[in-house]
C-alpha cells in the first residue's frame, strides 16, 4: 500500500510547520503510516506547485494533507497550502483513494488577519482531530485509543522520523519538538485556539522527547525547537499542581544534548511572562538551565498582546504591564549574555489588534509602553504585530455573533505599526545584534539584484541580505540595520580578496576609501590598513570584522 503525505504546511499558536520547518504532524502522521505497514512519500505544497500535472497523485491508496493557519504571517520559506489547493489535490486522486485532511484547515479556513476564518468544507474523506496521531490510528486500525495517548505518539516520532530525508531542504531544516499541549491557565484568553484544540493542559514525558530527539539526531537532524507547547516554562507542571520544576528541566537539556552531541540549534517559542513573574524563583532556575544549554539567538515569545489594561480585562488576557516589564527584565538579566556579540535568549512580544474594547488609546498605550522599554535599555529580540482572526469555538467567536465586532481600525494599525517599526525596532534591532555581531551558517533563500537575502536554522531567525551570491551555509558580520533585516557580508571579509561592493558596505567605509583600498592592495597587515584609513576610530571598528590574508 503506498501513502502520501503533502505538507500544506501549518502556523498555530504553539506549532509551526512552513520550511525550514518540519512540524510534528507530519512526522507522527508517517510514523503512524508506518506502524500499518504503508509505503510512505512525503511531498510539500511547494514542490506539487511545480509538477505539470496532478496525474501522479492516483498511484496512492492514501492521501493526507497536512495543512492550514490559524495565526497568519509573512513567510520567506513556503507559501501555506490554499483552500483550492486542497480540493485540486483531492480531486485528482482514484476513486479508491482515501483522502484525508489535517490541521487547521480541517476544521477552518483562515487566510489573514483582520478577519473571521470561513468554516468551509473540504472535500476530504476524513478529517482528524488536533490528535491527529491517535485519531490516525483508531482509523487506521480500528482501534479506541485515547486522546493524549504519550505512549503512541512516542511509537509515532520515533517510526516517522525517518521522513524529514524527504523535505527538499534535507539536511537543513529544524524540528518542531512537541513539549505540551493546553494552556496551564484555568481560563484562556478570549481570541485563543490552543484550548479548543487541546481543553486540557498535559505534558509528554521526559524520556519520550529525549528519545525522539536522538532518532531525530540518527536521521540527520541537527537543529531543534521546542516550539509545540503554549508556555514552556510550565512543561510538566501539570504533575505539580501547576508549579514550575526546574529539576525537570536539567534532565530534559541535558538528556537532549547527550541524545544530539552534533546539536547546531536549540530553541524556544512561547512563554508567558505572568507565569515568570508569579514563580520568579523557580522560572529564574529554569531560565539559566536553558541559557546553559541553548544556542545563541533564541527567543522566549511573549504574549503581551496588549498593554491597554482596559482591552486585557475584556479579552480575559492575565498579563500586567508592569510585570510584563518585570519578565523582561529578568529574562535580560539573564539571557543576554553573547556569543559572537548575539544574545544567548531574549523576549520577543506579541501583540494583538482587533480586540474587544480596542480603542486609539490602545495604540497609544502600546507604543507608550514600547517606548518605555527602549528607555530603560531592556532588549527585545523582536515584536510581532497581528490583527486577530475571529475563530471558531473561542469565546472571541461567540461574541462576534452576538455582537459587532469593529475590528482594528485599519488606518491607526497601518500608522502605528509604520511608527513602532521606525522608532523602536530599528534601534532595538542596534543593540540586539550590533555592528559586527557575527552569524554562524545563514543560508540562502532568495535573491534581489546583488543581494542574498538568507537566514540562520532557528526560530525568528534574522533576515539578513548579504552582498554577493553564494549557495551553501556561510558565517557573516553584521554592518547595518533596517527595520526588518540586518545587511551582512560574508565573514571574515577579506580586504584583499573582497568586491567593491562589499567594500562600500563596510561600517565607514564610502566609495572614496573602498577604491583606496582596492589600489593598495596587496595589503600586507592591519597596520597598513590603517595607514589607508587615516580614521583610528574606523580603523577600530574594522579589524574586529576584517582579515588581509
Amino acid at each position: 500500500m503506498r501513502a502520501l503525505i503533502v505538507d500544506g504546511y501549518v502556523d498555530e499558536p504553539a506549532a509551526l510547520g512552513v520550511p525550514p520547518y518540519v512540524s510534528h504532524y507530519v512526522r507522527y502522521a508517517a510514523g503512524v503510516l508506518m506502524m500499518k505497514n504503508y509505503f510512505v512519500d512525503y511531498l510539500t505544497i511547494d514542490q506539487l506547485r511545480r509538477l505539470p500535472d496532478l496525474s501522479s497523485l492516483k498511484d496512492y491508496d492514501l492521501i493526507l494533507v497536512v495543512g492550514g493557519v490559524a495565526v497568519p504571517g509573512k513567510y520567506v520559506g513556503g507559501e501555506p497550502i490554499r483552500p483550492d489547493e486542497v480540493e485540486k489535490i483531492f480531486a485528482s486522486c482514484s476513486s479508491s483513494c482515501l483522502r484525508i485532511l489535517a490541521g487547521p484547515f480541517a476544521r477552518f479556513q483562515a487566510v489573514q488577519g483582520g478577519t473571521f476564518a470561513k468554516l468551509r468544507t473540504l472535500n476530504a474523506d476524513v478529517r482528524l482531530g488536533p490528535d491527529l496521531t491517535v485519531e490516525l490510528y483508531n482509523l487506521l486500525f480500528n482501534a479506541e485509543r485515547p486522546r493524549n495517548d504519550w505512549e503512541l505518539v512516542k511509537q509515532a516520532s520515533l517510526f516517522g522520523a525517518s521522513v524529514i530525508k524527504q523535505h527538499p531542504r534535507y539536511p537543513n531544516i529544524i524540528c518542531e519538538i512537541e513539549l505540551s499541549r493546553g494552556c496551564e491557565r484555568r481560563t484562556h484568553c478570549f481570541f485563543c485556539i490552543e484550548p479548543v484544540f487541546y481543553p486540557h493542559f498535559t505534558s509528554r514525558p521526559v524520556d519520550h522527547v529525549v528519545e525522539e530527539v536522538r532518532e531525530l539526531h540518527r536521521q540527520g537532524c541537527r537543529a531543534f525547537r521546542f516550539g509545540r507547547s503554549a508556555n514552556v516554562l510550565a512543561y510538566c507542571s501539570d504533575k505539580n499542581d501547576g508549579k514550575p520544576i526546574p529539576q525537570v528541566f536539567e534532565e530534559l537539556y541535558e538528556g537532549v544534548r547527550n541524545a544530539c552531541p552534533e546539536l547546531e540549534v536549540l530553541h524556544h517559542d512561547n512563554a508567558n511572562p505572568m507565569y515568570i513573574v508569579q514563580h520568579e524563583r523557580e522560572c529564574v532556575k529554569i531560565l539559566e538551565t536553558i541559557v546553559k544549554w541553548n544556542t545563541p539567538a533564541d527567543v522566549l515569545s511573549f504574549g503581551v498582546e496588549s498593554f491597554d489594561v482596559n482591552v486585557l480585562r475584556k479579552n480575559n488576557i492575565a498579563v500586567e504591564p508592569e510585570k510584563v516589564l518585570r519578565a523582561i527584565e529578568i529574562v535580560n538579566q539573564i539571557g543576554k549574555v553573547r556569543v559572537d556579540g548575539v544574545p544567548k535568549l531574549l523576549p520577543g512580544l506579541n501583540l494583538l489588534y482587533g480586540l474587544i474594547g480596542e480603542t486609539k488609546q490602545t495604540y497609544e498605550e502600546n507604543l507608550k509602553w514600547l517606548r518605555m522599554i527602549l528607555e530603560r535599555d531592556l532588549l527585545v529580540r523582536r515584536i510581532n504585530i497581528r490583527q486577530v482572526i475571529v475563530e471558531p469555538g473561542t469565546p472571541l467567536w461567540r461574541y462576534a455573533q452576538l455582537r459587532k465586532l469593529k475590528g482594528p481600525d485599519q488606518r491607526l494599525y497601518r500608522t502605528y505599526k509604520e511608527i513602532i517599526r521606525r522608532e523602536i525596532d530599528i534601534p532595538m534591532f542596534k543593540r540586539v545584534v550590533p555592528v559586527g555581531s557575527v552569524l554562524r551558517k545563514v543560508y540562502p533563500e532568495f535573491r534581489e539584484g546583488k543581494i542574498t537575502f538568507a537566514r540562520q536554522l532557528g526560530t525568528y531567525p534574522f533576515l539578513v541580505g548579504v552582498v554577493g551570491k553564494f549557495e551553501n551555509p556561510i558565517d557573516v558580520v553584521i554592518v547595518d540595520h533596517g527595520p526588518r533585516s540586518l545587511t551582512a557580508l560574508k565573514y571574515p571579509v577579506n580586504l584583499n580578496k573582497a568586491s567593491y561592493e562589499e567594500l562600500i558596505h563596510l561600517p565607514g567605509i564610502g566609495e572614496k576609501r573602498a577604491s583606496r583600498i582596492i589600489l593598495s592592495r596587496p595589503i600586507e597587515n592591519l597596520e597598513r590598513l590603517k595607514s589607508i584609513l587615516e580614521d583610528n576610530e574606523v580603523f577600530e571598528m574594522l579589524r574586529r570584522i576584517v582579515v588581509v590574508l
